[in-house]
């Protein structure tokens, strides 16, 4: 199993395939457009702008698990993305990431997440997912994160297709 294997609903209802993206670097985020973090839209596609010609796609997958902070419609979401951070990133239809109906690729994502980044769950809006041009997942951040902080390891990725030796990481 591997993250090109799942399909997502685009936010205007088309089926899309992860394959779409073999070979680019992902950075894949549960989003909110009523939350004290929503303002990470703009550090995201500020990465996004800066690195897209490097391979570089952000996905924002909005979620209203967290304090119904994201109560909108999918077309009521893309408008308020476009028109309140100017995002250009792909963005899916709303899903769950935690719990019995969380998304596949979310129950993915969360396995996935490698040690000491693993975390066994997504505690709020706006946690971040690096995947690496192979699909795999290299990095959990919490949704505290600034999008601006990602950046040494977005640059590592896209420039040498890995993050290299993480503290605190025990080499097998």
């Amino acid at each position: 199993m591997s993250i090109y294997d799942f399909t997502v609903q685009t936010i205007t209802g088309e089926q899309q395939s992860l394959s779409a993206y073999k070979g680019k670097t992902l950075l894949i985020v549960n989003t909110a457009s009523a939350c004290g973090l929503t303002p990470h839209y703009k550090g995201l596609q500020q990465i996004y702008e800066a690195h897209k010609d490097e391979n570089l796609v952000v996905l924002g997958f909005p979620c209203n698990q967290f304090a119904a902070q994201e109560p909108g419609s999918n077309e009521e979401i893309a408008s308020f993305c476009e028109l309140n951070y100017g995002v250009t990133f792909p963005m899916f239809a709303k899903i769950e990431v935690n719990g019995e109906n969380a998304h596949p690729l979310y129950k993915y994502l969360v396995d996935a997440a490698p040690a000491p980044y693993h975390t066994g769950t997504i505690e709020w809006n706006f946690v971040k997912f690096l995947i690496d041009q192979e699909g795999n997942v290299v990095k959990q951040y919490p949704a505290s994160t600034d999008p601006a902080a990602i950046e040494p390891d977005l640059r590592s990725l896209i420039n040498n297709g890995s993050l290299g030796a993480a503290p605190n990481t025990v080499n097998d």
